[in-house]
């Protein structure tokens, strides 16, 4: 008698990020990784088997690219020139703009400035805060002077309501402060749940692009510093700008990690202050020291995006009985900074083991690259050997293991700024190699009144 077939059971349960389907419910996803996704299966899909071909009318019709007409899409300011620098000249009637970054960093002030801005320029603007009430907002803005009859406000966590809102006011630039916590009644769960957050940015993008209206969105961010939210967020946007800095200097910066209307390799600079946000168009006094210079510093020039800054290295030697000196570091590469320990100590001769050693760059900033390498090696050297490099050196290049140093990217660029900050030697790998730097150094600081001339 021939054995009964066992019925087909159906996985009652589905990843609504990738489809993933399992028996039971788990809390994450175990294809995508993705944390409450996983939720029921409906029994009704509601996805069609087979699909009718449609005609499209005369207006959406297939053309070839070079009859495309572009001259619809003009690019406006939005008032903020470090931000226009980023969005890659401007607002795009249309693009949909993801901010995202750490809580108390400035989001809402920044775009705050950014709506008066534009408010000032003529254009009407709608700034939905569903984190804030109306009178918080109100407040921020008397303290920033972003008070303006066309900058209207809302308090509002639905988004049906924030739709009927950009019905009344005809907004030129929306905002929405933040895509976590608008709920939509068209999908299940709480604000802020993967699926809510989708619908919600699926809809304002809908809502730009059928508008021409430009959107920012504010996002949050998780403790590993990614987008909360599912990773569909990021690919439904035409930018994902990235806001940053540390909460102990005023210093911040906006890059953007995606950009469908321009580059990528833009940064734009501000200061918090009291009174609000500020724009840095020039930060190339922010990362030096001031006064004479001391034993243990160099200067080098690092790039920011398409930026060039000059950041100022300090190092700080003493000497240690440990068998295990200390190496304290900050703003630069720890790694990197054990590196060009050990090249000073095997190819020139400089002793670094017996020394505890502090590295640190001015103005809190970061500067991890490879361009960074020689700067180090130049003001740890300083410091053990009790010399100050003059003011007139800057230093830029990457240091190999043999003791060579390697050219870096936008050498070019590096050399044009520093020249015109007033560096009229830059050190660099036509010195060849670290010991040939060492010497170059000691020469080129030769004859120059009050200044001492290195022994390394």
């Amino acid at each position: 008698m021939p054995a009964a077939r066992r019925p087909t059971q159906t996985a009652p349960y589905r990843c609504t990020e990738c489809g993933w389907t399992t028996l039971k419910w788990v809390g994450r996803c175990g294809e995508c990784q993705q944390w409450g996704t996983v939720v029921e299966a409906a029994e009704q899909t509601g996805i069609l088997r087979s699909i009718t071909p449609v005609s499209p009318g005369a207006a959406r019709a297939a053309q070839p690219i070079t009859r495309i007409d572009t001259s619809d899409a003009p690019r406006r300011t939005s008032g903020v020139g470090e931000f226009d620098r980023v969005l890659g000249g401007g607002l795009v009637p249309g693009a949909a703009i993801l901010l995202s970054g750490e809580p108390g960093v400035g989001k809402s002030t920044l775009l705050l400035e950014v709506a008066a801005r534009s408010a000032n320029a003529g254009r009407r603007v709608l700034y939905a805060s569903a984190e804030e009430s109306t009178a918080q907002v109100r407040l921020r803005a008397e303290r920033t002077g972003a008070l303006h009859d066309e900058l209207y406000l809302a308090s509002e966590t639905d988004l049906a309501t924030i739709l009927g809102h950009v019905d009344e006011v005809a907004p030129d630039l929306l905002i929405v402060d933040s895509v976590q916590t608008v709920s939509s009644a068209l999908s299940e769960g709480m604000a802020g749940h993967p699926s809510q957050v989708r619908e919600v940015a699926a809809t304002l993008i809908r809502v730009a692009k059928e508008r021409g209206l430009p959107t920012i969105i504010v996002g949050h961010v998780t403790k590993d510093g990614s987008i909360a939210g599912p990773r569909i967020l990021e690919h439904l946007v035409d930018v994902v700008c990235q806001f940053e800095g540390d909460r102990q200097t005023s210093l911040r910066f906006v890059r953007a990690l995606k950009n469908r209307f321009g580059p990528t390799d833009e940064v734009g600079c501000f200061d918090m202050t009291g009174a609000g946000i500020a724009e840095v168009p020039d930060p190339s006094a922010l990362f030096l020291g001031h006064g004479s210079t001391e034993p243990g510093t160099c200067v080098s020039i690092a790039l920011e995006g398409r930026r060039a800054l000059p950041v100022e290295v300090q190092a700080l030697t003493i000497d240690s009985k440990s068998p295990n000196p200390r190496r304290i570091v900050n703003g630069v590469d720890a790694a990197r900074v054990a590196t060009v320990l050990a090249v000073l100590e095997k190819r020139v001769d400089i002793k670094t083991s017996d020394k505890d050693v502090y590295v640190s760059t001015v103005g809190g900033v970061r500067f991890v690259e490879p361009a960074a390498d020689l700067a180090i090696a130049l003001a740890v050297a300083g410091a053990v050997k009790g010399w100050n490099i003059p003011r007139h050196i800057a230093a830029v290049g990457e240091l190999s293991l043999a003791g060579e140093i390697r050219p870096v990217t936008q050498a070019a660029q590096r050399r044009t700024e520093a020249a015109r900050l007033g560096y009229r030697d830059l050190i660099d790998d036509r010195s060849g190699r670290l010991r040939g730097a060492l010497d170059d150094v000691r020469t080129r600081a030769k004859g120059r009144p009050g200044e001492d001339v290195p022994e390394f």
